[in-house]
C-alpha cells in the first residue's frame, strides 16, 4: 500500500486547555492486520469533550493515553484488509479507533452498517456513543414522564440535541440551554424544543419564565453557573443526569480555582428527594446497542429525530478542533473528516 497511516501523537500532557504543542502530527507506515483482526480506513473520526480526560494521567474511570501514543477516538470506515471471516473488504463499520488515517482493530469489536439507514458519519454521532450515551441516560436515571419539564444544557450538542429529542417524543415539555442566538435558535426552530434559553444572558430570569412550576429532570452536560442556575428550580422527586462537566475539565488537577461559580447548596436533596446520579455509557451502554439502534432508528424514519454535525475538513486540523470543542466552538456534533 503506497499511502503512509497519518497519526495524530499525544505529545505532552496539557495544564489547562490543551495547546497545540500537545499534540504531534506524524506519518507511519500502514499496520497489518494479525489473525482475528481487521484493517479498517477510517473515514470520520468522532471528537468529544471525554478525550479532554484521557489526555491527564490524573485518576478516572478509564486509563489514560499514553505520551507518543495515538489520541483515542472512535471512528467509522472501511474495510481494506481482513482476516476475520466475518467481515471483507469493502464493508463498512464502524468500531474503528484513534486520530489516524488508518487502524487495526479486533474483529469482535466491529458493527456492520448500512448506509442507506443514514449517513456515515451519524454513526459516531445519534446512532454512536454520543446518542447511546442519552438514551441510556434517560432510560436509566432520567425516566422522563409524559406531561414533566425537563431541561437540557448544552442542547445543541452531540448529546444534547438527542436527549432533548427523545424527551419530546415521550410526551415531555423540554427547555434547553445553549450559547447564543443561532445556537438557541436552532433548538427551537429545528430540533422542536419548546424553548432555549441562552446562558451568556440572565439565566434565572429565563428560567423563571421558562420552568415557572420548577425542573422534573435536568441533563447535565456543563456544570459552573448553568448548574447553579438549575439546580435550585428542581421539583420534589426531581433527577438529574450527571453525564458531563465541560465547564471544568480544563481545571488543573489541584490548580486554584478561586472565581469559579460555587456549587449549589446541596442540603434540598434530601428535601426534595432528589436523584442525582452519574453514569458512563460504557457501563453496560453497548450491550444494549440493538435496542438502542432500533428506537433511534424509529424516530429518524418518523421524523421525530434531527441532528446537526460540525465537519471539519483534515486530521490534520483535529488538535485545533479539539481545542475549539472545550470552548464550545463547535455547532452540532464535531467530528473529522478524513481525507
Amino acid at each position: 500500500m503506497s499511502e503512509n497511516n497519518l497519526q495524530v501523537l499525544l505529545r505532552r500532557r496539557p495544564q489547562g486547555e490543551p495547546l497545540a504543542e500537545d499534540f504531534e502530527i506524524v506519518e507511519r507506515p500502514v499496520p497489518l492486520p494479525g489473525r482475528g483482526q481487521v484493517l479498517l480506513r477510517n473515514r470520520f473520526l468522532s471528537l468529544d469533550p471525554y478525550m479532554r480526560g484521557r489526555m491527564s494521567d490524573a485518576k478516572s474511570y478509564a486509563k489514560p493515553v499514553d505520551l507518543g501514543a495515538v489520541m483515542e477516538g472512535a471512528t467509522v470506515g472501511e474495510v481494506v484488509a481482513s482476516d476475520d471471516p466475518s467481515f471483507a473488504p469493502g464493508d463498512t463499520v464502524m468500531g474503528g479507533q484513534g486520530w489516524q488515517r488508518f487502524c487495526v482493530v479486533d474483529g469482535g469489536r466491529l458493527r456492520r452498517v448500512d448506509v442507506n439507514e443514514a449517513p456515515l458519519s451519524a454513526n459516531l454521532g445519534v446512532l454512536g456513543m454520543p446518542g447511546l450515551t442519552a438514551w441510556v441516560g434517560l432510560e436509566d436515571i432520567g425516566e422522563p414522564k409524559p406531561g414533566e419539564t425537563v431541561v437540557i444544557s448544552a442542547a445543541s450538542g452531540a448529546v444534547g440535541q438527542v436527549a432533548g429529542q427523545i424527551a419530546k417524543a415521550r410526551g415531555c415539555r423540554v427547555i434547553g440551554i445553549a450559547g447564543g442566538a443561532a445556537k438557541c435558535a436552532f433548538v427551537k426552530d429545528e430540533l422542536g424544543f419548546d424553548a432555549c434559553l441562552d446562558h451568556r444572558a440572565d439565566l434565572d430570569t429565563q428560567l423563571d419564565a421558562a420552568c415557572p412550576k420548577g425542573v422534573d429532570v435536568y441533563w447535565e452536560n456543563v456544570g459552573g453557573h448553568v448548574q447553579a442556575a438549575v439546580f435550585p428550580r428542581l421539583r420534589d422527586f426531581g433527577r438529574m443526569v450527571m453525564c458531563g462537566m465541560i465547564s471544568q475539565y480544563n481545571i488543573a488537577p489541584g490548580a486554584d480555582a478561586a472565581g469559579a461559580p460555587q456549587g449549589p447548596n446541596l442540603g434540598p436533596i434530601v428535601r426534595k428527594r432528589l436523584r442525582i446520579q452519574g453514569f458512563i455509557v460504557s457501563d453496560s451502554g453497548w450491550q444494549r446497542y440493538g435496542q438502542f439502534r432500533a428506537v433511534m432508528l424509529g424516530l429518524i424514519r418518523s421524523g421525530q429525530l434531527k441532528w446537526r454535525e460540525d465537519v471539519v475538513e483534515g486530521l490534520e486540523d483535529a488538535p485545533r478542533a479539539f481545542m475549539g470543542l472545550l470552548k464550545g466552538e463547535n455547532f452540532g456534533k464535531l467530528v473529522i473528516k478524513i481525507n
